[in-house]
């Protein structure tokens, strides 16, 4: 969970003028900054960012924790996206399967030619938050709205189940599946490949292409590719845990792979989006008197 909520959690418990004005402050980055991983239109953003929290001035007294929070302001939010999104430009028609997300021999060997060092760490920090957000809003919408909250909002997969009403196995599922699909856009976005994305995925489509342009890895290495976020989350038992940690060890392709998603999951927890309008500080101060003055009411009732 975002340390912003945590912070917020404990000012608004104070019930003081200036703790109150700076829970706000933080809550209208986080709304802020989670509409554009999801949107990716900083006026939708901004809309968004407005609405939900006047929605929320009468429920943040009632709040315990900065778990009840998180799940609270993060639907809410989602709820108003998802209403008045507009659809990225190159967003995708369909899901690429784990086929099509697997590395190819050339990409495994560039990595392990690599010895692990990403072309991405030779950016600057600012090129690589827009490199990854560019990424983001390239995979698919149901996709997209998980990795955001479980890798880059940094909630539970228990949480974000809550928040998107979906079973925790789904959740998971398509948190593996996002990774690898930003992996490969964010690859392709480097390799000024993106251009040719659309008529990659149509090409795609046709089954004699796909099986002819692709060499099918080891069934040791495709089960153990299905597998990894759940691998790297400590999310397996102790027998396929150990099973999958025998042959990582043993196999090189593997190894680079893993430490390549990793990379590429650190940069996700580290994408923040602040919100910097001349509008923050005029909105929080109305905010913050209008959240005062329904306290005076409700301790007057």
């Amino acid at each position: 969970m975002r340390p912003e909520l945590i912070r917020a959690t404990e000012l608004l418990r104070l019930n003081t003028p200036e703790g109150v004005e700076e829970a706000i402050g933080l809550l209208q980055n986080t709304v802020y900054s989670f509409s554009m991983k999801v949107c990716g239109h900083p006026e939708d953003a901004e809309d968004t960012m407005q609405e939900v929290l006047f929605r929320s001035l009468g429920h943040l007294a009632k709040i315990e924790n900065p778990q009840q929070l998180a799940v609270w302001l993060y639907t809410v939010t989602r709820n108003r996206c998802w209403r008045m999104r507009r659809k990225p430009a190159h967003a995708p028609a369909r899901m690429l399967s784990l086929d099509e997300l697997m590395p190819s021999d050339q990409e495994i060997g560039l990595l392990l030619q690599d010895g692990g060092i990403s072309p991405e760490l030779s950016l600057l920090d600012s090129e690589q938050h827009l490199l990854l957000h560019q990424a983001t809003l390239r995979i698919p919408a149901p996709l997209r709205i998980v990795l955001v909250l479980h890798d880059m909002e940094e909630l539970t997969t228990e949480q974000v189940a809550q928040i998107l009403d979906l079973q925790q196995g789904t959740v998971r599922i398509r948190l593996h599946r996002a990774r690898l699909t930003v992996r490969k856009v964010m690859k392709q976005l480097l390799n000024g490949a993106a251009g040719n994305s659309d008529r990659a995925e149509s090409n795609a489509k046709r089954p004699s292409v796909r099986g002819s342009s692709r060499k099918k890895r080891p069934d040791e290495c495709r089960d153990l590719f299905a597998n990894l976020s759940e691998y790297m989350d400590g999310k397996l038992e102790p027998v396929p845990c150990e099973q999958m940690r025998t042959h990582i060890e043993a196999c090189p392709s593997c190894v680079a792979f893993l430490r390549d998603l990793r990379a590429a999951i650190d940069r996700c927890r580290s994408l923040d989006l602040p919100c910097n309008s001349d509008l923050s500080p005029r909105l929080r101060a109305m905010l913050t008197r209008e959240y005062l003055r329904m306290l005076v009411v409700s301790a007057a009732k």
